[in-house]
């Protein structure tokens, strides 16, 4: 039988559940931990704190670590809810630098946008993103755009600026300090049965699931999970939820972001950031 470790606001109980076991049976290489509250002495009464705050915890941990990685690739899937509009899923080839900061992105779905490349190199190329379009927009050549603009920004929520495991684990920190300063919110972590990635080549993972039951104008989320490779110990699966609209409606989905087949240091160089890259065929 497995178990779900729930803490909310603060007050830890073991729920015995069917398909889940407790975070507090690590899995190898550090994986994210809950520690009991340390007592000074029989007569104090320990500070209960936020059950964000391991959360908050092993990501601060973690950044490091991940901030030392050099690049990676990875076929990246994601769907996003834009200005209350929920957009078709994409999936992406991508390639991710650390220093400097680059990002080369290639579609492979959907079909329109298939072959469609872009690339950002921190402080290059005027800080522009350059791509281009596919189909007749590709006769429009090569474009230089400000990466948070309207043109790069069609049918994304963030800019290419933000891509990668690095900025999640940044997004999830920024968040995560914010919403700690409130109650209203339980933190569960199962580790057994869970898995993320491709159906060929399935990772198993941690699942920390952050739930805010009452809808409030602090709060940007109803339900947010984040899969944890137990392997590499990253986050390679993100999901939000937003409130149901009414009574008996299931969640609306925000965003998901989910990163297959990721290898660690491969070691690009810059030509893998370049537009005149002869294998990329830019117009």
């Amino acid at each position: 039988m497995k178990r779900a470790l729930t803490v909310v606001s603060g007050v830890a109980v073991c729920v015995l559940l069917s398909g889940v076991s407790a975070l507090c049976q690590t899995a190898p290489n550090s994986s994210p931990s809950v520690e009991s509250p340390k007592v000074a002495s029989a007569s104090v009464t320990p500070a209960v704190e936020h059950p964000l705050i391991p959360v908050i915890r092993w990501a601060e941990q973690e950044r490091p670590k991940v901030a030392a990685i050099r690049d990676y690739t990875a076929l990246m899937q994601k769907q996003e809810n834009v200005k209350g509009t929920l957009l078709g899923a994409q999936v992406l080839e991508v390639k991710v630098r650390h220093q400097p900061f680059s990002v080369y992105t290639k579609f492979r779905f959907p079909a329109e946008l298939n072959g469609q490349q872009a690339i950002y190199v921190q402080g290059k190329n005027d800080n522009k993103l350059i791509g281009h379009g596919v189909g007749l927009q590709r006769k429009f050549g090569t474009q230089f755009l400000d990466p948070e603009g309207f043109l790069a920004m069609r049918g994304q929520k963030y800019p290419i600026t933000q891509m990668g495991v690095l900025n999640l684990i940044d997004k999830l920190l920024e968040v995560g300090y914010k919403d700690s300063k409130f109650g209203e919110c339980e933190v569960k972590y199962y580790t057994e049965g869970v898995k993320a990635g491709s159906k060929d080549s399935p990772r198993e993972c941690t699942l920390i699931e952050v739930i805010h039951p009452v809808p409030r104008q602090n709060f940007t989320f109803y339900i947010a999970r984040i899969y944890v490779d137990k392997e590499l110990n990253l986050p390679i699966r993100y999901e939000s939820y937003d409130w149901p609209r009414r009574e008996g409606e299931s969640p609306t989905l925000l965003e998901v972001y989910s990163y297959l087949n990721l290898n660690l240091n491969v070691g690009l160089t810059d030509l893998d950031f370049d537009h005149k890259n002869p294998e990329y065929a830019f117009p």
